[in-house]
């Protein structure tokens, strides 16, 4: 088949089919997995080094968008409630990598990165899926902050047990993402002072490029594209202040709307990696066994603890919970490292794909309903929408 053919045939496929299943509850994310897979046991588009640039523009984009959203306010007004949740889910992951590092005789840092891979959310996949599970204001909050601040610690651990063979390189790869973190706000003010007032409505460009770039930077050192594009999205909103159109909402959505165009080639990409002989019997049976064990213990501890915390009832606790449920990106990524860089045996990966497969989809089918219409205007005349962003501040009280 002519190469531009095959691309017409691809675009089609992963801007209309995700769509047309997502009324079955599938998310349009798993759908464009899936369809990878089927192209890599088909040989078709693989080792495409266009697919892979696109691929990657997809997930700085996720991550940048993730970076966006993080708002400290935000986080400080539910602090107590994050700040446990958050030292929770650390124990938690600290407890199991040691537990699978022992019982399967992996090294602390593999046993770690596979615990990260059960228990981290996927914040960039739940933010985006929010509006499609019917969710109240005070449950997307909560939601929301969890995620964010979980992914945090968990971009931390990742960015530690990859670079901790030694002392030394993690001494250097410290003192270079330091270094990215005080060059970051630099860059911010030159474009403040010099471009943005020669140059209207560039920013969404300069931040993308930023991002790209800055994920490019940690992704030559050993610690994935996501982390520069996430610093760069945060950076920006710290930065809101001096420039506003940064992190404005338009800003915001213009970003989201890039990573809605090459998110699904990310995924498509991803599926491209896949083989058959990743999915034996023993790499199935791990992963539905790690979703009958691991999703109920996570949803279970976020219920608990937020029964005694805020003294919800175990019934309205149940939504916040099954929505952190997906791991998608983090598990795939972890996965293709696993794989890539400590050579993990072919059933490892196979477990964890269909591990963060089963439990992306889960949410839809417990949680998913009607998204609700933001055109539509509350008993006060405010747009649910705009309800949304101005209820948290009273939350938790």
């Amino acid at each position: 088949m002519p190469k531009d053919l095959t691309y017409i045939l691809l675009l089609f496929a992963l801007f209309v089919v995700p769509r047309a299943l997502q009324r079955f509850r599938l998310p349009s994310a798993i759908t464009s997995f899936l369809l990878g897979a089927a192209a890599s046991a088909s040989g078709v588009l693989s080792q495409d080094p266009t697919l892979s640039l696109l691929a990657t523009f997809g997930i700085v984009a996720m991550f940048l968008t993730a970076g966006l959203e993080v708002n400290g306010s935000e986080l400080k007004i539910g602090a107590r409630v994050i700040v446990q949740h958050v030292s929770v889910r650390m124990l938690l992951v600290l407890g199991v990598g040691a537990l699978i590092a022992v019982g399967m005789a992996f090294s602390y840092r593999v046993g770690t990165l596979i615990a990260l891979a059960l228990f981290t959310p996927s914040t960039g996949f739940i933010l985006d899926s929010l509006d499609t599970l019917g969710l109240e204001p005070r449950e997307r909050f909560w939601i929301k902050s969890k995620a964010i601040a979980t992914e945090l610690l968990a971009l931390g651990v990742l960015f530690i047990a990859l670079q901790s063979t030694s002392m030394e390189r993690l001494g250097v790869a410290t003192a270079a993402l330091l270094a990215l973190v005080l060059v970051l706000p630099l860059l911010f003010r030159f474009f403040a002072a010099r471009i943005a007032p020669f140059a209207p409505k560039s920013e969404f460009a300069f931040l993308l490029m930023l991002a790209v770039v800055s994920a490019y930077i940690t992704r030559a050192l050993g610690v994935y594209y996501l982390v520069g594009a996430f610093m760069v999205g945060i950076a920006a909103q710290t930065f809101r202040t001096r420039l506003p159109a940064m992190s404005s909402e338009r800003t915001l959505h213009a970003v989201e709307a890039f990573a809605s165009v090459f998110a699904p080639f990310y995924f498509f990409n991803a599926g491209l990696h896949l083989h058959a002989e990743d999915f034996s019997a023993t790499a199935i049976l791990l992963g539905v066994g790690a979703v009958a064990v691991c999703v109920p213990l996570r949803v279970g501890l976020v219920v608990l603890h937020r029964k005694y915390t805020l003294g919800e009832s175990f019934r309205s606790g149940l939504p916040v919970a099954i929505a952190l449920a997906p791991t998608l990106v983090f598990s795939l990524v972890i996965a293709e490292i696993l794989r890539d860089r400590f050579a993990v045996p072919d059933f490892i990966f196979g477990a964890l794909i269909v591990y963060t497969v089963l439990n992306t989809i889960l949410p839809g089918f417990l949680l998913g309903r009607a998204a609700p219409d933001l055109d539509v205007l509350d008993t006060v005349g405010t747009p649910v929408e705009s309800q949304a962003h101005a209820q948290p501040a009273e939350l938790p009280a």
